[in-house]
């Protein structure tokens, strides 16, 4: 298994300096050549975590091995997008020579709604690689999926939509501030115990075994091990699939796709995945990567592609 400062690419090895402390701007003077003049920037501690680029593709791309502004925002929706992704950049490289007078309300944006009662959370950590962190809002209990930063403006509109009754995290690399959740919220961390380390011992709910466990009649945990040895992803409501780092979107390759740079069993990833084609699903949801909506049938097609991809280079 890669150390899990090797994690997702090369731009991942985080400064100990990075992880300890997140600035809370980038920094003019180590701005980038290869942005676009005019206000928004990416300086060069970026990460090449591609939060930002699927956040507000019009205005943020991949030049080198770090992001960069390749357009200016020229709409105010763009604009606020634009602040969005500022705050949701794990290492704070992305800046503004302005000074945003509407940042409250760009807070206040977060958990983002993408779907009915699922949010995109933001504020995503350099604990967990920049990984994306979802929250879903049930009348049965909400669930928060994976951790984002423990910051206070998202804290606060956690509160406001009920609180967090579960904390499940999909394998040991996207646990981030977790332990200050349970502690604020009082919710049941959920993780295999596979994936069980020194900094998650206290986990409430610690799984074990490979087989299917359903938390409630909406929600069903798959154990897939193969990028970690306790990997699971979570089926919400038999549509949306949230996979960690198990599955994604490839915007470069347009299919679905897994990380094998970055698995500790290839061959074990590759049953995993078979194993999903039990199940129906029109999302996916990943911690990195890009989301995927299609109809179950095609989803299915674009697994079976996946999987046939996967074993061509077992």
């Amino acid at each position: 298994m890669l150390s899990p400062l090797g994690k997702h690419h090369a731009r991942l090895e985080i400064s100990k300096d990075v992880l300890r402390e997140r600035r809370t701007m980038a920094r003019i003077e180590q701005r980038r050549s290869q942005n676009s003049p005019g206000n928004f920037y990416v300086d060069d501690s970026c990460i090449d975590c591609d939060t930002c680029r699927w956040m507000v593709p019009t205005v943020f791309h991949r030049a080198g091995e770090q992001s960069a502004v390749h357009h200016q925002p020229t709409r105010e929706s763009e604009r606020f997008q634009a602040l969005q992704a500022l705050l949701a950049c794990p290492t704070a490289s992305i800046g503004s020579l302005d000074k945003p007078q509407d940042i409250r309300q760009v807070q206040q944006s977060f958990p983002t709604p993408i779907t009915a009662n699922i949010y995109h959370c933001g504020y995503h950590s350099a604990k967990s690689f920049g990984a994306a962190s979802y929250f879903i809002r049930r009348p049965e209990g909400n669930i928060l999926i994976d951790s984002p930063r423990f910051t206070p403006p998202l804290v606060k509109q956690l509160e406001a939509l009920g609180g967090i009754h579960y904390l499940y995290l999909t394998h040991r690399d996207d646990v981030a501030d977790h332990a200050q959740f349970q502690a604020h919220f009082g919710c049941r961390r959920i993780l295999h115990q596979a994936d069980i380390n020194r900094d998650t011992q206290g986990i409430e709910l610690p799984l074990q075994g490979t087989e299917p466990y359903s938390l409630a009649e909406d929600l069903l945990i798959i154990p897939v091990p193969g990028h970690s040895p306790g990997h699971t992803v979570l089926v919400y409501d038999h549509q949306y699939l949230f996979t960690g780092d198990h599955l994604a979107w490839s915007a470069k390759t347009n299919s679905l796709t897994a990380f094998r740079r970055y698995c500790h069993s290839w061959p074990d990833q590759i049953q995993s995945m078979r194993q999903l084609l039990q199940y129906d699903f029109t999302w996916i949801l990943p911690g990195h990567g890009r989301r995927y909506h299609a109809d179950s049938a095609i989803l299915r097609h674009e697994l079976q592609a996946c999987i046939a991809a996967m074993e061509a280079v077992a």
